[in-house]
């Protein structure tokens, strides 16, 4: 099997859609995600991310199946300096790096400012909801593997959002999600693709062929966006 996470484009996050550069985007990408043979699309119920699908969706005359739990990850912590929410994927180096246990796939849940909000209850749901749509498929988790009693060669494509493809992938290949969101950037309509491995009849697990990918951009002339990338500041 294989799973396609695709980012949604540029956004205009004030009113939920895309910027008039993500729509060109994502017109580029949707002569990339037509040529694959897509058993099923899914997608966020977030505006950038439905919009972003549309142009593949019409292009191809299919539908999309939203998914409430591929919204960006929803879970919050209490800022230990402001006392105010903030999201749980956005910390200075200085505030992360010195907290061990957010290195850990075990126990960053277990950091005390993890604890501070919902985000295990969230990202338990987010997990029961990759889980749930894989059993569909014949692929049901088993500890940290799946197993199958047959596997397939079916496409499954995902229009979702940064935050929640990686909280997905630490699941699904055994890593604390801090590192993924801290250590890893996806441009907007960038595509990363997972899929099965079964060395051993029965025993499945998954591994990433592909992170971020925007060939399509390139190809097609287009720098790709850097939205959500905090670059070195500059003249200092």
């Amino acid at each position: 099997m294989k799973l396609v996470f695709v980012r949604h484009g540029d956004p205009d996050y004030v009113h939920d859609s895309l910027t008039e550069r993500g729509k060109v985007e994502a017109e580029i990408l949707s002569g990339r995600i037509a040529e694959l043979k897509v058993r099923k699309f899914y997608c966020s119920p977030l505006g950038r991310a439905e919009e972003t699908a549309k142009y593949t969706l019409e292009k191809i005359g299919k539908n999309a199946i939203t998914c409430d739990w591929l919204r960006e990850f929803p879970g919050y912590i209490i800022d230990e300096k402001t006392g105010g929410r903030r999201i749980p994927w956005d910390f200075m180096p200085r505030d992360w790096t010195g907290k061990p246990k957010l290195y850990d796939r075990e126990k960053w849940l277990l950091e005390p400012v993890m604890q501070t909000g919902d985000v295990e209850e969230v990202y338990a749901r987010v997990c029961a909801g990759i889980d749930g749509l894989l059993s569909e498929y014949g692929y049901i988790r088993d500890g940290r593997m799946y197993r199958t009693q047959g596997g397939n060669e079916n496409t499954l494509v995902f229009f979702c959002h940064l935050g929640i493809t990686f909280a997905i992938m630490a699941h699904l290949i055994g890593l604390s999600p801090v590192m993924l969101w801290q250590g890893f950037f996806v441009a907007p309509t960038s595509v990363t693709t997972l899929v099965t491995e079964e060395r051993i009849p029965g025993e499945v697990f998954f591994r990433c062929t592909g992170l971020g990918d925007i060939s399509h951009l390139y190809k097609a002339g287009l720098e790709p966006s850097k939205s959500g990338f905090f670059e070195e500041m500059q003249g200092r």
